[in-house]
């Protein structure tokens, strides 16, 4: 009974633990989003969510961990909004055309409070070496090799021309995205997403096999 009880105990504590550290990281990104990583700390956020300060300690450790943990949790909210309302989607430029969408829609969402969250962290670090730099790196070149990789598959489907570029196109894609969101936030503004939108199918129907195909009509 005793070990029962003391199992019970310690799950509990388990279980509280994860439930803090959840809720440090959803405060987290909200936070880094709009002033950056280097806005968080421990005791910013112990005041902010009125926890004790040894509490948020014990989850991470080190600002560094903290923000590193930030990082991992902005980036599993980010697959859950982007990439996972297309996963059934088959190859082709009609799944490209929506990741874009997809993409657009999560920022003029705010799903995080300062836009893209990773448009705002990685020009905080794109010149500040260390293992910020490197985790955020990786994450963007993850995503680039996801959208390289639905670039590749619409043109073996036959879906765009066999001399078209993938690099030249996941390249513009991207900045298009990426252009957009800043625009918007600043001048509170959607157009530059509705600008956007309208420059990318251009950009795919540039090397469309068929640049009438009904995948590239504007939703």
């Amino acid at each position: 009974m005793a070990g029962s009880s003391t199992n019970a105990s310690t799950d509990g504590r388990v279980l509280r633990g994860e439930e803090t550290r959840r809720t440090v990281l959803r405060r987290a990104v909200a936070i880094a989003s709009v002033e950056g990583l280097d806005a968080l700390s421990i005791g910013r956020l112990a005041t902010d969510l009125g926890l004790s300060k040894s509490g948020v300690f014990a989850g991470f450790g080190s600002k560094e961990e903290l923000q590193l943990a930030t990082i991992r949790a902005a980036r599993r909210i980010f697959s859950d909004a982007v990439l996972d309302p297309i996963a059934e989607e088959p190859p082709g430029l009609g799944r490209l055309r929506l990741l874009c969408e997809s993409w657009l829609a999560y920022s003029r969402a705010r799903v995080f409070p300062g836009g893209c969250f990773f448009y705002e962290v990685n020009a905080e670090y794109d010149a500040r070496p260390g293992p910020l730099r490197d985790a955020l790196a990786a994450n963007w070149r993850e995503w680039h090799a996801t959208v390289l990789g639905l670039v590749t598959a619409a043109r073996d489907t036959g879906e765009l021309r066999a001399d078209a570029d993938p690099e030249d196109i996941a390249f513009t894609l991207i900045a298009l995205l990426e252009g957009a969101n800043p625009q918007a936030l600043l001048l509170d503004d959607d157009t530059p997403y509705e600008r956007a939108h309208r420059a990318a199918l251009r950009r795919l129907r540039a090397d469309a096999a068929d640049p009438d195909t009904p995948a590239l009509r504007a939703h």
